[in-house]
């Protein structure tokens, strides 16, 4: 791995870990008092479960920019990259959104939007980097869990 290459993960883990404060940030506070109030689905996991899972998912997507921005400059690589951008830019305003304005139909809204830009994003990122594409799979999985889940607070928070 050359240093070019390694800045380039820095990099691509830095954005990722600054999408993660800011939803963290914006969460925490919002945990114990507002959410704990909300009607939840039968599904929902415990809180313990998010950070966890967010964690490993948020390396997984920084190591996946990482393989599409240190490969071959072309087109198709450039379309993944753009897409990976959007979905990441969705990603980090649902929790301000549904967290912080307790807006929860809006973001439903939100991450609708961000299944089908991570979708887009998955099957760009494979005509460039099989492996990368892969590495976003168990995010897509977490994104349609966690959809099902905001559907449930929207229908039983009328």
């Amino acid at each position: 791995m050359t240093s070019r290459s390694i800045v380039k993960l820095l990099c691509c883990m830095l954005l990722c870990a600054a999408v993660a404060s800011l939803g963290s940030v914006v969460t925490a506070p919002q945990i114990p008092a507002w959410y704990a109030g909300l009607a939840k689905p039968s599904w929902t996991p415990p809180n313990a479960a998010f950070p966890v899972a967010w964690t490993i998912l948020y390396i997984m997507m920084a190591l996946a920019l990482w393989r599409l921005w240190d490969h071959v400059p072309s087109p198709v690589r450039n379309r993944a990259i753009t897409l990976f951008l959007i979905q990441l830019a969705l990603n980090a305003i649902w929790s301000p959104v549904f967290f912080g304005l307790h807006a929860v139909r809006s973001g439903l809204v939100i991450i609708v939007f961000l299944f089908l830009a991570l979708a887009m994003t998955i099957a760009a990122a494979a005509r460039t980097d099989r492996v990368a594409a892969l590495l976003l799979v168990p995010y897509l999985l977490w994104v349609c869990y966690a959809t099902t889940l905001n559907m449930g607070i929207v229908a039983l928070n009328p």
